[in-house]
């Protein structure tokens, strides 16, 4: 395999940059000049934790998704794959190969050779050694969740090897997945046990959460709920809750939370500028490519909790952003929302064709190209637009939304769980009407689904968690096989659907073949037993 050759060539030296000056006299690095102190195993495990996600991923992944629409070959082309037009050589596919195959090689240099640390508390060893392993983990999960069954290996196999290593059944790899983030657990502190300088790294609760979700994916809902009540109920496993308000979750003066159970970590060298893709260009002075869509925006249901298209919601088709979701105005800009630009000036956004100025309106080529751009992430305190914000990858939040769905499927979705969970998320939202935030009275399982995967949709919006969802879910042939739809139009030379909206972009999405990745050409060029994904 091209890159995990690559890989087990340049990755066996993963630390040499971190190398203290008064290391052996010696004229190549070495795995004796290395492996002496924990300060050398921290160094290592740090090195894994850089490969664990980048917000390339993380944002692109909202575009994979009927969320979000990139413009032109932005985020390694995630459009194509959005649009089904891509095959094995596309760059996502390989960059996704490469990444996580560096972070598994990472891990277990580290996992392998601690022991040669010999002076060293056994407890901060076993930390370590917890943190690779649960990176690890995540590392294999995405990769069956976007390749199947993919090469499996817990130690340093040569290049030898590396040419010849078939895949194993992704069954076996989410069971491996699933034991180690149970062995892991008591050798991870919870979240309120970390000094400051070490917050931000894997917790007892990330552990358990990771274990909830993929519990969730498999399906096995009444372990997953056990798992999620373990971070509901008591402080053993750590001390969670919802933070007092939604739109500063994602602010850099509350960072470090106790709603985010694991997040990317950024700030000093490490920053990104990803928000000139997402921003009006009036804003960060960048063409808007990475962008709302219109059936994001009809999922956020009304104040009184409706649905736009249900009788009694109070929608009006011709002032369409009244009465919202809180979470809609905290997500997302729309025609006339207004935004406090990074000289702390208030703009207001005007989207529709013909706005003076045009400059974020649909008519612009710069602009958005669906009349809408993403808010939250947006990190106003960013010198030069490098931003230090993190990324949530799991929240408090989605904890109760997965207890949520693993009772429902159970049908034990109750009075008391909404309360404790899609309650407990609307008013922290802002929802005061009791048809927003009661339990819905007549409600069946069929409906509570539905419910729920709405809510999951609104609260997780731009989190990369929807391309996930809706795969696992099994409804991606239906929601990416239909136009990206923009705003809707009275004027302007645009393609336009029946009902006046842009359309923007035809999408394909065929079933079973897009739900798995396909094995990258390079790979199968150096190693011709790793085989492909049915379809391909």
């Amino acid at each position: 395999m091209k890159q995990l050759i690559l890989t087990i060539a340049c990755l066996s030296v993963l630390a040499a940059g971190c190398r203290k000056l008064e290391q052996p006299n010696t004229r190549e690095f070495t795995e004796e000049a290395y492996w002496r102190d924990a300060q050398d195993a921290l160094d290592a495990l740090t090195s894994c934790y850089e490969n664990m996600y980048g917000d390339g991923f993380y944002f692109g992944n909202e575009a994979l998704s009927d969320n979000a629409y990139v413009a032109g070959g932005g985020f390694s082309g995630v459009s194509l794959i959005a649009g089904g037009s891509y095959d094995a050589a596309h760059a996502r596919v390989r960059a996704e190969w490469s990444y996580h195959y560096a972070a598994i090689r990472k891990c277990n240099v580290v996992v392998l050779n601690i022991g040669k640390v010999k002076q060293m508390d056994e407890t901060l060893r076993r930390r370590i050694v917890a943190e690779a392993r649960f990176i690890r983990a995540w590392a294999y999960f995405n990769m069956t969740d976007w390749f199947g069954s993919v090469p499996f290996y817990l130690d340093l196999i040569s290049v030898e090897t590396a040419r010849t290593i078939g895949r194993t059944n992704r069954d076996e790899i989410v069971r491996f997945v699933l034991e180690e983030l149970n062995a892991i657990r008591n050798d991870l502190p919870v979240n309120t046990s970390y000094a400051e300088k070490d917050r931000g790294r894997i917790t007892r609760g990330a552990a358990i959460a990771l274990a909830a979700r993929v519990r969730l994916w498999k399906g096995e809902w009444a372990t997953a709920a056990q798992e999620y009540a373990l971070l509901m109920n008591g402080t053993q496993n750590g001390t969670y809750g919802l933070l007092g308000s939604y739109e500063n979750l994602f602010k850099p003066a509350n960072e470090f939370n106790n709603e985010v159970i694991l997040d990317l970590q950024y700030g000093g060298g490490r920053t990104y500028s990803t928000q000139r893709s997402f921003l009006p260009q009036t804003v960060a002075l960048l063409r808007s490519v990475l962008v709302p869509t219109q059936d994001l925006v009809d999922d956020y249901i009304m104040t009184n909790g409706k649905g736009i298209r249900e009788a009694g919601s109070g929608y009006n088709e011709n002032d369409p952003n009244v009465n919202r979701d809180p979470r809609f105005n905290a997500t997302i800009i729309h025609h006339g929302g207004t935004i406090v630009d990074f000289d702390g000036r208030t703009q207001t956004i005007l989207t529709q064709p013909g706005s003076v100025p045009a400059t974020n309106s649909v008519d612009d080529q710069g602009a958005s190209p669906t009349g809408y751009y993403f808010r939250k992430h947006y990190d106003p305190t960013a010198a030069n637009y490098a931003s230090g914000l993190n990324l949530p990858l799991i929240r408090y939040a989605e904890v109760l939304l997965g207890f949520a769905e693993a009772k429902n499927e159970q049908g034990q979705l109750d009075a008391d769980t909404w309360n404790k969970t899609i309650r407990a998320l609307r008013v922290r939202a802002g929802f005061t009407d009791a048809g927003a935030t009661e339990f819905p009275a007549g409600a069946n399982q069929a409906s509570l689904r539905d419910i729920i995967r709405r809510e999951r949709r609104a609260e997780l919006a731009f989190e990369g968690v929807r391309a996930f969802d809706i795969r696992r879910w099994k409804i991606a042939e239906t929601v990416l096989a239909r136009p990206v739809r923009g705003i809707k139009v009275t004027s302007g030379a645009f393609n336009k659907d029946p009902n006046g909206y842009i359309i923007v972009e035809n999408r394909r999405f065929d079933n079973p073949k897009h739900y798995l990745w396909p094995v990258p050409t390079a790979e199968r060029d150096q190693n011709k037993n790793l085989g492909q994904n049915p379809q391909w």
